[in-house]
């Protein structure tokens, strides 16, 4: 990752010649795109960039807050050979005029996106992605790992009701889904902009969420301590209420489904049973007694069956996913608390907690192949393609067991890392959700320590991680990455999806660093006529002052306020109003700014400690409220 972020910084050297007349006869990319959307085209140096932008779904015109498909289709240019293996670089940007840049604007562009600064940003980064951390307190820190504000990546916080437990991205990671068993409710979190738009109501303790395959409902389990209301709540995803709750049997539950969705299987841990429900009626089916305390579920694709792990009695329990009957019991120790199996879906791996052993099956016949010990106290289970990682409770060290091994010749090649100074356990602060995941980059993952308030970046093959990133005197009870940037669908076609920006002119720049390749598409995004009228905000406000300062000083925080449609400085606001805060909140300074000799609206601060600040602004008599901009930061250091 460092290594990633060092070479996007080099690519700046490529801008600083000027452009060549060729550059601008080979740029063929129209000023406006044609009606029909026919692609725009860019040859260069025996290239062929195709630039195409479709909306999804019923309409048929790029209007404003709809999801649209963006694709760069790369060819040689001679055969027409796809270039596959690429990193595009690709912005969506405003257009500051009329007229399309010309080469060398183009590339100053990219220079200025590239340089990682918040105050020149693109209006969507298609190359962006965000680690998310579940914390302690209510609310989901965002992090921005290859940009930052001063010194701190915290690009911004999520507020919730109440601390999450568990949560689960959309595939299309526009929304994500939050449980908050204290408030009886799951969030529902829009991604674009970072902001909860729905709370939907639940039975009694919402923990477990699981989401379809086709992710036409969410399923909350409602860990109640009344067996009358415990069971699962059925949630409609697109009318972000309520489809039904099913009463299933007393105790935690885990769910899973089936290739096809006909049926949601779900575990009463002090029940010892297994309800299976019909997902088109929403109704109860069949109730199997399945062992003593079922913990862990998992549905393998190769075998069409349903593997439960039991707690008391340490068994696997195969079931037939269609006809809902026992077809084996595996028999391993017990204290089984989890089961997962690997990619190719062959093997399963059950953990044992209780001796700190994993169990690993084969689908295929349904026997125990072997029982090996881990790092004391496991608890989770993650894949990339070569590894397991299993994390521990009661150890900061996580255990790599090398698949392609254990597949190959049934070695269990086993190696170890250390992810903090502190074992997870030492937080009070723990979740239902993962804490080890995939990173972004092949062959490495990410790991959030809870104890030490820290997200540590590994890549296989290391002794140690290589990276860090703080979650700012927060615990991170689980992470997830979500990540923005374009993917290579097909060989040498480059795609992704976005919610189109307002409707306006903009400038799509595309970066190759290898072959170098440089040149600005264009894309024209319509009104939208059933979207609700939006309030404009008639002015702009921009940070002018240091965004890092020292803790215990005075510093003056000056802003300048620039009006929306003129783009003039305005010095006519007589009442401006700054609220700053310390996130997480425990700190904030409300003040009337007063407009200096430089038309600029100031006001003094002095940071009380060390941290990220918010800023928002109000103007009554413009109508601008505290949520309606965008809020500036400042990171407060002793250094």
């Amino acid at each position: 990752m460092v290594l990633k972020i060092i070479n996007l910084i080099c690519l700046l050297f490529i801008f600083l010649t000027p452009g060549s007349a060729q550059d601008k006869r080979q740029s063929l990319a129209p000023s406006l795109p044609q009606p029909t959307r026919t692609p725009q085209v860019f040859k260069q140096e025996g290239l062929v960039v195709n630039f195409s932008i479709e909306p999804i779904g019923s309409s048929n015109d790029l209007r404003e807050a709809i999801e649209a498909r963006i694709e760069f289709r790369i060819t040689e240019a001679i055969g027409g050979k796809p270039l596959p293996n690429l990193r595009p670089l690709a912005w969506i940007d405003a257009r500051q005029n009329a007229r399309s840049p010309e080469p060398k604007e183009c590339r100053e562009k990219v220079q200025d996106f590239l340089q990682a600064n918040f105050s020149r940003r693109a209006v969507l980064d298609l190359n962006s992605y965000f680690i998310l951390a579940l914390n302690n307190e209510p609310n989901i820190s965002v992090i921005d790992p290859l940009t930052s504000v001063g010194t701190t990546k915290l690009y911004t916080l999520v507020a919730l009701a109440s601390p999450g437990e568990d949560w689960v991205l959309s595939r299309d990671r526009k929304r994500l889904y939050v449980s908050m068993p204290l408030v009886n409710k799951v969030a529902v979190v829009d991604t674009a902009n970072w902001k909860v738009i729905a709370n939907v109501d639940t039975g009694p303790k919402p923990s477990r969420l699981s989401l379809q395959n086709d992710e036409r409902y969410l399923w909350v389990g409602n860990n109640s301590d009344e067996a009358a209301t415990s069971g699962v709540t059925v949630i409609d995803t697109e009318k972000l209420q309520a489809a039904a709750n099913i009463t299933t049997g007393a105790g935690h539950h885990e769910i899973a489904f089936n290739d096809d969705d006909r049926f949601a299987f779900v575990i009463n841990k002090q029940d010892g049973t297994l309800t299976v429900i019909d997902v088109r009626k929403l109704a109860k089916l069949a109730h199997l007694e399945i062992g003593l305390r079922p913990t862990a579920l998992a549905f393998s694709s190769l075998s069409k069956a349903i593997y439960v792990a039991n707690e008391g009695n340490g068994e696997v329990v195969a079931v037939d996913a269609v006809r809902h009957n026992v077809l084996t019991k595996i028999k391993a120790q017990p204290g089984l608390t989890a089961v997962r199996f690997t990619p190719d879906g062959r093997l399963g791996f059950a953990l044992n907690n209780t001796n700190s052993t994993v169990s690993i099956f084969d689908v295929a016949t349904n026997q125990l192949m072997k029982t090996e010990p881990v790092g004391p106290s496991p608890n989770q289970i993650t894949f990339t393609d070569e590894y397991a990682y299993v994390g521990s409770n009661k150890s900061e060290f996580v255990t790599m067991i090398n698949l392609i091994e254990l597949s190959r010749e049934g070695k269990f090649a086993v190696n170890r890392f250390p992810a903090g100074q502190k074992a997870p356990g030492d937080s009070p602060h723990t979740s239902l959700a993962h804490t080890i995941i995939p990173a972004r980059e092949p062959r490495a993952v990410l790991v959030a320590n809870p104890a030490d308030k820290m997200i540590y970046f590994y890549t296989e093959g290391m002794a140690a991680p290589m990276g860090s990133f703080q979650n700012y005197k927060r615990d991170p009870r689980a992470i997830l990455v979500l990540d923005n940037s374009l993917r290579e669908t097909a060989p040498g076609r480059y795609s992704t999806t976005i919610k189109l920006p307002k409707r306006g002119d903009y400038d799509v720049p595309l970066l190759l660093d290898s072959p170098r390749l440089v040149n600005c598409f264009q894309m024209t995004v319509g009104e939208n006529p059933e979207l609700p009228k939006e309030t404009v905000i008639p002015i702009r406000v921009e940070l002018v002052s240091d965004q890092v300062v020292k803790v215990g000083q005075k510093h003056q925080l000056r802003l300048r306020v620039v009006d929306a449609t003129t783009n003039k400085p305005r010095k006519d606001v007589k009442d401006l109003g700054i609220l700053i805060f310390l996130a997480p909140g425990t700190w904030q300074q409300r003040e009337w700014a007063k407009l200096n000799a430089e038309g600029l609206y100031e006001m003094t601060f002095e940071p009380p400690e060390t941290g990220v600040y918010y800023g928002y602004v109000q103007v009554p008599s413009l109508g601008v409220k505290f949520n309606s901009l965008f809020p500036f930061q400042v990171h407060a250091t002793r250094d």
